[in-house]
């Protein structure tokens, strides 16, 4: 049985979604971030294709031994890196999806690295 914080979770989540494809008219990547209680990941969805574009994780062998896997510093590394991937693809212009997460500590960390280093949303 779900408890009521999952509940709302995902609510959330399909509420947000659901915004995202009605007023996504340019066709443009969904930046989809998960977070679990040890790692971060993120994936640049191409949703009329059904596949993904790039990915960036905490869990990936590029990233560095000195940072933590789950922090603001950690989540700056990988919103650089999913950046430099999509701009290594001639792609700027993204949606963000927070999924259920709030916009704040190591989800805000990632997307101000993301569009400090090129992105657009």
């Amino acid at each position: 049985m779900m408890s009521r914080l999952d509940l709302s979770f995902c609510r959330r989540q399909r509420r947000r979604r659901f915004k995202i494809r009605s007023i996504n008219h340019d066709n443009r990547l969904r930046l989809s971030v998960f977070k679990s209680n040890k790692f971060v990941y993120v994936q640049a969805i191409d949703d009329e294709q059904h596949k993904t574009i790039a990915s960036a994780s905490s869990i990936s062998k590029d990233f560095p031994d000195s940072i933590k896997t789950y922090g603001v510093e950690g989540c700056k590394w990988i919103g650089k890196t999913i950046a430099d991937k999509l701009k290594a693809k001639k792609i700027t212009k993204i949606v963000f999806d927070l999924g259920g997460w709030q916009m704040h500590g190591c989800i805000k960390a990632l997307a101000d690295s993301a569009r400090e280093n090129g992105l657009e949303f």
